[in-house]
């Protein structure tokens, strides 16, 4: 065999490594686990091959989206969130959904081990049949979240889950790259009351469509009761998020099962209620045109890191600011250029 055969063989064998985009599709509305799992894997990958044939899946996929109800879930640690997480879910496919959870941790590319234990806590769930639940790693930034997890989402939604949880671990800033991509954000709470109210930032109570007051059982009744009280007269000097929806504080237990058929009342009036107004159309278009932005600006960045003429030119640029001899904004205009300019040869 000659060296250009060789070649050719080999690059055959490397074709044949790659996923196939139609029959991926395929296996995803037939309901295979495993061929969703396989592409989530894809999209979450940084391989431009591998980007290139996401990029056909999705497409291939998008008319089969968009029908699921999308809910963002939230909650500082130890509230009880794997533990809610769970009981809603399984609650959900007791009804007859079909409930996908994607647990988000920001953190993860460090630690590696909190999202997987978030779903070891979950075992019930992970083995219903009716549940997919899958970590889906941020890749260090938040626009990684927002990309991927989207992605994630609509892949499953195109397997037919019709109810998908995004999960975040802790309160912050990721919240609001969730909240930007769900059609319900669900804040879960402790009894805490008014000490734990004091900790809560105002941007995330702001966020919420839905306040669960987890843990409300036992001796910790009469404290959910206070906390209840307490956390709806703070909602009601914030401004309503939508016309068409103002926020509800409610109770739940997650171990004795209590109080979730009340909170997925709440999720399904907010649904018809956005939708019966027009807004639930209306905030998706703007987090898909959000989205497009968002991918522009990663696009960008990673354009920039590289550019090879960016990295010798990026520490005389960054001296340069720091000592005050050049604006910041003149600095990365100087630095854009490389990039818009690309095309033209420059």
């Amino acid at each position: 065999m000659s060296g250009t055969e060789k070649k050719q063989a080999e690059r055959r064998a490397y074709s044949r490594e790659l996923p196939d985009a139609a029959a991926l599709a395929q296996g995803i509305r037939e309901g295979s686990r495993t061929a969703l799992a396989r592409a989530i894997t894809l999209v979450e990958s940084s391989r431009a091959d591998h980007q290139e044939i996401a990029q056909k899946l999705l497409a291939e996929l998008l008319p089969d989206t968009g029908k699921a109800v999308r809910l963002g879930l939230s909650g500082a640690p130890g509230v009880g969130k794997s533990t809610f997480t769970e009981a809603f879910g399984q609650f959900l496919t007791g009804e007859g959904h079909k409930v996908a959870v994607l647990a988000i941790d920001p953190s993860s590319a460090r630690t590696g081990g909190s999202i997987l234990g978030d779903k070891t806590r979950m075992e019930l769930l992970a083995r219903n049949p009716n549940a997919f639940i899958r970590p889906s790693p941020s890749g260090g930034t938040l626009g990684g979240v927002a990309r991927r997890t989207r992605e994630a989402m609509l892949l499953t939604e195109a397997a037919g889950y019709d109810v998908v949880i995004i999960e975040t671990v802790g309160v912050g800033q990721s919240e609001t790259a969730v909240a930007d991509m769900v059609d319900m954000f669900v804040l879960l709470l402790s009894p805490g009351g008014g000490d734990e109210l004091q900790g809560i930032k105002r941007g995330i109570m702001e966020l919420a469509d839905l306040i669960v007051v987890n843990k409300a059982d036992g001796d910790l009744i009469p404290a959910a009761r206070r906390a209840q009280i307490e956390y709806k007269t703070a909602l009601h000097l914030m401004r309503p998020k939508n016309a068409a929806w103002t926020a509800h504080v409610l109770l739940a237990s997650a171990i004795k099962g209590e109080g979730l058929a009340e909170v997925w009342k709440a999720v399904r009036d907010h649904h018809e209620a956005l939708k019966g107004a027009g807004e639930l159309d209306r905030q998706r278009k703007a987090q898909a045109k959000a989205w497009m932005w968002t991918e522009i600006r990663e696009g960008l960045f990673a354009a920039l890191k590289a550019d090879e003429r960016a990295e010798r030119l990026i520490p005389g640029l960054e001296a340069d600011v720091a000592e005050g001899r050049a604006t910041p904004t003149a600095a990365a205009r100087q630095l854009l250029r490389l990039v818009l300019n690309r095309g033209n040869g420059v």
